[in-house]
């Protein structure tokens, strides 16, 4: 098609487009509403992709935590429930990171105390959503953290059960603004702290908070947060990635050990590595992505009829018009490329406009997740060429129709 053609046939069909406006606006949000659903629920889930990835390596690549829990994550009815085990106490902790060998890795032993705590400092409060930490010397290392101001926990502080605190950046933010904190006092659950440390910022990505937290020595954190069926987490840090199996192996051997199984009994505890836990979690996510395509398939199908439909009634409406277009000389694949360009327009615009709107409420989510704005190209490139095809799928029997139009017919018709 020569250019001089392809510009006439848009130039035709938008004007046809604007003389049809409300059955195009129609049609438009029809389209609009498939490509916003398909392209916003893929950006949504390329945010928790990333987000997740993010918060997971933060981690570390190299680490692995052993719990009373096995690693399986149920989602859904058809998943697979985690299996709880006895607790791991915390001489059971103990032993397996007096055991464990310092070339394999490096070991903490640490719990959540209290996931819903207010700290104060003076007349200054959080609010009741603070995570308390029990953890020992080596947890701020395993854990992926850093220390920005300050000191870290002490293998004495343990000993002495110091009543010492690390605080995470919205902690300081909320009771100390721009103070420093370090040689301040907090306030916990009755229980004066003195911070010793503050931690670099770390992020809140999928609801981990990472810098609502306050971090106290576990022998402290024992005889104030006590539970009796209290189970205890184990942190191993591998020299490096490759060494990772290995240390699992070891770890898998001491654990055994310390819990006394026989050599026939299954083991019972987890050990959960957080690269395998990002992993698990993308996979599942594999399925919304497939639901996204889907709900975006079916409305585009309903949107591909609905655009036939008025294109079949422009072909009547415009009869005479192609008529007297044929009439002075213009041949039938013209008029099929007319009708053909016009069918992509509309769903074309329709398209642009989903994609506008899929990728604010895609982005709607990242903001949720403190994560990034992200315009998701491969999606977008995608929602064109689908739209494209829509178009052309819709426009062809319209057009066809269109372009076996009798001349002498066409001009007669009323």
């Amino acid at each position: 098609m020569k250019n001089g053609v392809l510009f006439e046939n848009i130039r035709i069909s938008l004007q046809s487009v604007r003389s049809q406006m409300l059955r195009t606006i129609l049609t438009g949000l029809i389209i609009a509403i498939g490509i916003m659903a398909l392209v916003g629920i893929l950006t949504s889930i390329d945010v928790i992709k990333a987000s997740l990835t993010g918060q997971f390596a933060l981690m570390g690549a190299n680490t692995f935590t052993i719990r009373n829990v096995q690693s399986d994550i149920q989602i859904g009815q058809n998943g697979k429930k985690p299996q709880i085990f006895a607790p791991i106490s915390y001489y059971e902790a103990l032993e397996f990171k007096n055991k464990f060998p310092r070339q394999e890795g490096t070991v903490s032993v640490s719990y959540i105390a209290s996931g819903i705590a207010e700290v104060t400092h003076k007349n200054e409060k959080t609010n009741p959503n603070i995570a308390i930490w029990a953890s020992d010397e080596n947890y701020v290392k395993t854990g992926g953290y850093e220390i920005e101001d300050g000191r870290n926990i002490t293998a004495s502080d343990v000993a002495l059960a110091s009543p010492i605190a690390l605080i995470g950046q919205e902690v300081k933010d909320q009771i100390f603004k721009s103070k420093d904190p370090v040689g301040e006092f907090i306030e916990i659950g009755g229980t004066r702290y003195k911070v010793v440390g503050l931690l670099k910022e770390k992020g809140s990505a999928m609801g981990f908070g990472g810098d609502k937290s306050v971090f106290i020595p576990i022998s402290k954190a024992r005889s104030q947060f006590s539970r009796s069926s209290q189970s205890f987490s184990v942190s191993v840090m591998a020299p490096n990635g490759g060494s990772l199996e290995k240390s699992v192996e070891e770890a898998t051997i001491v654990m055994r050990k310390v819990r006394r199984l026989k050599p026939r009994e299954k083991s019972n505890f987890g050990i959960i590595k957080s690269d395998s836990l990002s992993e698990t979690l993308l996979e599942k996510l594999e399925y919304v992505t497939l639901a996204a395509v889907l709900i975006g398939a079916i409305t585009l199908f309903g949107a591909a009829i609905a655009l036939m439909n008025i294109m079949l009634v422009s072909v009547t409406e415009r009869t005479r018009e192609i008529g007297i277009r044929k009439a002075i000389g213009a041949k039938s694949i013209v008029i099929r490329r007319q009708f053909l360009t016009e069918a992509i327009i509309i769903c074309l615009l329709g398209g642009l406009a989903g994609i506008i709107l899929g990728i604010l409420i895609g982005n709607l989510t990242s903001m949720m997740f403190d994560g990034q704005f992200i315009v998701p190209w491969q999606w977008i490139m995608a929602s064109i060429a689908l739209c494209f095809v829509v178009g052309l799928i819709s426009g062809l029997y319209p057009a066809y129709k269109a372009s076996r139009l009798d001349p002498i017919e066409s001009l007669r018709y009323e």
